[in-house]
C-alpha cells in the first residue's frame, strides 16, 4: 500500500476560532496556542526552528533575528492577516520561505468600522453615550444647543489608499452624501471613478488642504511610514477630522496629538495606534478622539474567513502547489 504523505508541522501563534483550529488539526500536525498568550521572541524562535509552516498574526514580529534562526524545514509563513508589515519579506525571500496573507475577507468589516468612525467623531456619539451612562438621573432632557456636532452630508472625504477597503469605504460614504476624493499610488479605473463620483489627487498635499474628513486605508510599508507627517497634518483645516483603521505607523501620532490639543484638528477616530498595544494617554484623555482597540476587522465571520484562507494556502503548499495568496515584496 502507498504510504500516507507526512502531514506538515504547523505552529499557530495565537488562539483562532474553534472551527478553524479543528480543521487545522484534521489536516495538519498542528500545535495550537490555546491560552492565547502572545509568544515571546524566544518562543517564536523555537517555533520557527521546529515548524514546517508558521502561522503568525499581525502582532507577531517575524523579523530577521527570528528568520535567520529558523530551522531548515520552515518553508511557509501563512500570516493570519492581510497586512504583512510584521514579516521581514526580504529575509524570508533570501531564505526561500514563502509568505502568504488573507486578502479580501476583511474588506466589508473594516469599511463598516471606518464608516462608523466617520459618523461617530463629528456627531459626538461616544461623548453622548458616555455622558448618559455616567450622569444617570442628572440628564434633564433635550436641549437645542447641547451636544452639537457637525453634519457629514455634503462634506468632502479624502481617502488615502483606494484599494479594496478604500473603495468599500467610498461606496458607503457616497450613500451618506459625502463627496469622494482620493489619493492612491495609481489612479483607479475610469469605471470605478464614475461609479463613486470620485476625484483623484495625484498630490496628497493638495488633497489634504481641501477635504473635511481624511480616511487612512493604505497598508503600512516603508513608503507609507508617517505618510501623514507633521508637515502634512498641518495642511488640514482646523475643522477636519482624521480616521484611521489601517496602521498606526502611517500617522505621526505625536503631532496628531499636539494638533488635537491645540484645536488645529477637530477630531480623530482611531482603531490603530503607532506603538500598539501602548496607546498614547493624551489620545485617551481627549474628548476629540474616539479610540477603539484595533477591532475594525473583529467579526466572527471575518476571523473564520481569514482562517479558511490560511488553511487553503497551507494545503496548496503541502500538496506541492503554489499558494493562492502568496505575497511578494513588490506588492507593497
Amino acid at each position: 500500500m502507498p504510504s500516507t504523505p507526512k502531514k506538515p508541522v504547523v505552529i499557530v501563534t495565537r488562539k483562532l476560532p474553534d472551527v478553524v483550529e479543528t480543521r487545522m488539526c484534521e489536516l495538519f500536525q498542528t500545535e495550537l496556542n490555546t491560552d492565547d498568550k502572545p509568544m515571546s521572541q524566544h518562543e517564536l524562535v523555537e517555533a520557527a526552528k521546529r515548524a514546517d509552516v508558521l502561522v503568525p498574526t499581525v502582532t507577531d514580529r517575524i523579523d530577521r533575528s527570528i528568520l535567520t534562526q529558523a530551522g531548515p524545514n520552515l518553508r511557509l509563513i501563512a500570516n493570519f492577516g492581510t497586512g504583512v508589515d510584521n514579516v521581514d519579506l526580504d529575509t524570508a525571500r533570501n531564505r526561500s520561505i514563502l509568505v502568504t496573507n488573507t486578502p479580501g475577507v476583511l474588506t466589508e468589516d473594516t469599511a463598516d468600522m471606518t464608516m462608523a468612525l466617520i459618523l461617530a467623531v463629528p456627531r459626538r456619539i461616544y461623548e453622548g453615550a458616555a455622558y448618559l451612562k455616567q450622569s444617570g438621573e442628572e440628564w434633564t432632557g433635550w436641549s437645542p444647543t447641547w451636544m452639537l456636532g457637525h453634519r457629514i452630508y455634503g462634506k468632502r472625504l479624502g481617502i488615502i489608499g483606494m484599494g479594496r477597503i478604500g473603495q468599500a469605504v467610498a461606496r458607503r460614504a457616497k450613500a451618506f452624501g459625502l463627496q469622494i476624493h482620493y489619493h492612491n499610488r495609481r489612479r483607479v479605473s475610469a469605471d470605478v471613478e464614475q461609479e463613486l463620483e470620485a476625484t483623484y489627487w495625484e498630490s496628497l498635499d493638495q488633497m489634504l488642504t481641501r477635504v473635511d474628513i481624511v480616511s487612512v486605508n493604505c497598508p503600512h510599508t516603508p513608503a507609507t511610514y508617517h505618510l501623514l507627517s507633521a508637515r502634512r497634518l498641518k495642511l488640514l483645516k482646523p475643522s477636519a477630522y482624521v480616521v484611521n483603521t489601517s496602521r498606526g505607523e502611517v500617522i505621526d501620532e505625536n503631532e496628531l496629538v499636539r494638533l488635537l490639543e491645540h484645536g488645529a484638528v477637530a477630531g480623530a477616530g482611531l482603531d490603530v495606534f503607532e506603538h500598539e498595544p501602548v496607546v498614547n494617554p493624551r489620545l485617551l484623555a481627549s474628548n476629540r478622539v474616539v479610540a477603539l482597540p484595533h477591532m475594525s476587522s473583529a467579526t466572527l465571520e471575518g476571523r473564520i474567513d481569514m482562517g479558511e484562507k490560511v488553511i487553503i494556502n497551507i494545503k496548496a503548499f503541502a500538496d506541492g502547489h503554489a499558494p493562492p495568496d502568496r505575497v511578494h515584496a513588490a506588492m507593497f
